[in-house]
């Protein structure tokens, strides 16, 4: 199990290769919300998402001799960037299965970082598991899993270890951290961080409608499944359940759910362009979404939000800014 001496050990490794993204604010975004608004923009971080963290810590944790022998993960585009980079970076072979239906930036941006895409069909029940398990066996890679894997939540945990030393700068030592979620990779190293490095701080997930297993979860006090495995603009954090390994972090430490609807992240995709100059995609845009729309539902002063993604396709941020652009 992840812990905070694996997140801290990560945070060496990824030292000169991750990048420490910033804090970021804007007046309008508090007037909107009622309280102050800071935001982690991960959709600054390489590959265009907090998956790199992951990625590399993952990969650098491996045996040399194991890790020369290449890599296998699956993902709908930003874990499978984060880990295609990290490959490149050590000079070794990268797999990535990717449902078909993702966005065409990110497969082409994965196959550009010179990883093997191997596309699978999501929404005909086409189990990427399986598809991996097969491949790992044939040709000898170790699979890094996007989120239920240790030094994959060791390295998301860096996020959290900045959020905690930043939001003491700002003088926030209590109050809500919204992270999107999907498996829960980012929300429980995050809530392991805040715990060792800020326990006024309380992670809480934030989730699409329709796609909010986690919320679920955690007010049934077991794991909860989504009945269905695509039909929603958040792509980045369709998952089907919280994981394993995640799910027991979460349930011990994080907050309540949130929920928010598709066009709450269009709009919130919009104010972050607007207000902050930064680019979310959908999915990562469901935490600002909530610290923007869900008022009532937040506690304190002040509210930090992660945007965790920035992979969006041309045509999907012309549709927030067109529904939603000043």
């Amino acid at each position: 199990m992840t812990d905070i001496t694996m997140i801290r050990a990560a945070a060496e490794r990824l030292n000169g290769h991750a990048r420490r993204t910033p804090l970021l604010s804007s007046p309008f975004l508090d007037e909107i919300a009622g309280r102050r608004v800071l935001v982690k923009p991960e959709c600054l971080q390489h590959t265009g998402s907090f998956k790199y963290r992951g990625g590399r810590s993952a990969v650098s944790a491996l045996d040399p001799d194991t890790r020369s022998k290449g890599v296998i993960a699956y993902s709908s585009g930003n874990h499978a960037q984060g880990v295609a980079l990290a490959a490149r970076e050590f000079g070794i072979p990268a797999v990535i299965i990717m449902p078909a239906d993702a966005p065409r930036l990110k497969i082409d941006n994965t196959r550009a970082l010179g990883a093997e895409v191997v596309l699978y069909d999501r929404a005909g029940g086409e189990s990427r598991e399986a598809i991996g398990e097969t491949l790992t066996a044939e040709r000898g890679l170790t699979l890094i899993k996007p989120y239920d894997e240790p030094q994959v939540i060791a390295g998301q945990g860096t996020c959290g270890l900045e959020i905690a030393e930043q939001a003491s700068a700002e003088g926030v030592e209590a109050g809500d951290v919204l992270v999107c979620c999907g498996g829960g990779g980012l929300t429980s190293g995050i809530a392991l961080a805040l715990e060792a490095e800020a326990p006024g701080l309380r992670a809480r997930p934030v989730e699409p409608e329709g796609f909010d297993d986690t919320a679920r979860s955690l007010r049934s006090g077991h794991v909860e499944t989504n009945t269905a495995a695509s039909g929603n603009i958040c792509d980045a954090i369709l998952t089907p359940a919280p994981g394993q390994i995640t799910f027991p972090i979460l349930k011990r430490l994080c907050g309540p759910g949130l929920v928010v609807g598709e066009d709450e992240a269009l709009h919130a995709m919009a104010l972050a362009f607007q207000r902050l100059k930064v680019v979310a995609e959908p999915g990562g845009a469901v935490a600002l979404a909530a610290a923007l729309f869900r008022p009532a539902q937040i506690d304190g002063d002040a509210v930090i939000c992660t945007i965790s993604g920035g992979n969006v396709d041309a045509a999907m941020f012309k549709r927030a800014l067109d529904q939603h652009g000043t």
